[in-house]
């Protein structure tokens, strides 16, 4: 699926002015993934996972940092009780044995404006780890006034196939395994340690 981090996650995102790595911790407000999966050719099927966890940690002048998000799968909502239900159960994330989803980065990419467009990692689903790159649609800093602290977070997409996790369900039926997932993600830089 089309994560995030999961994002998930997932993760995602990551960054920040200065010249030396900085932790971040995420805002839960401003977190979450979502997935979106063709249903036959007719309807999109949409869905959010609402608890992302995990490490960020960045130096932008170095273009360097990681990233260790976790998406909580039990807490994923697509509109009705009983879709939600079937996401749950061993057909799909099987939330009883594999609680979360993973992402796992230590490499961003960025132009040559110094504009970040990728950021390269593994995905863990259902056990299995695989290779994913999360697109960047959009990533900034900022002075967040509410929090007092600077924020940076951004938007980012990816499709993956979901049989290479492992998740077959109704894939041939379907005629179609392809799932777009996204990570939406806010952190805020943590005071320096003294």
């Amino acid at each position: 699926m089309r994560f995030s981090v999961f994002a998930l996650a997932g993760a995602a995102a990551l960054a920040a002015f200065g010249a030396h790595a900085a932790e971040y911790a995420i805002d839960p407000h401003h977190t979450y993934a979502t997935f979106a999966i063709d249903h036959n050719g007719a309807s999109i099927n949409r869905g959010r996972f609402d608890k992302v966890t995990g490490t960020i940690e960045f130096d932008l002048a170095a273009r360097t940092g990681k990233v260790d998000v976790k998406v909580d799968t039990s807490a994923v909502s697509a509109g009705s009780q009983q879709f939600n239900d079937h996401l749950r159960s061993p057909d799909l994330f099987n939330v009883a044995k594999f609680p979360d989803m993973r992402f796992v980065s230590e490499q961003f990419v960025f132009d040559e404006s110094g504009k970040l467009v990728e950021v390269l990692g593994q995905m863990t689903l259902l056990g299995v780890t695989q290779p994913l790159v999360l697109k960047a649609n959009q990533f900034t800093c900022y002075e967040n006034r509410m929090a007092k602290a600077e924020a940076c977070g951004g938007d980012f997409e990816a499709t993956i196939d979901r049989t290479l996790w492992g998740m077959n369900y109704a894939a041939k039926e379907m005629g179609n395994a392809q799932v777009r997932i996204g990570v939406t993600i806010e952190a805020f830089k943590k005071p320096a340690a003294q």
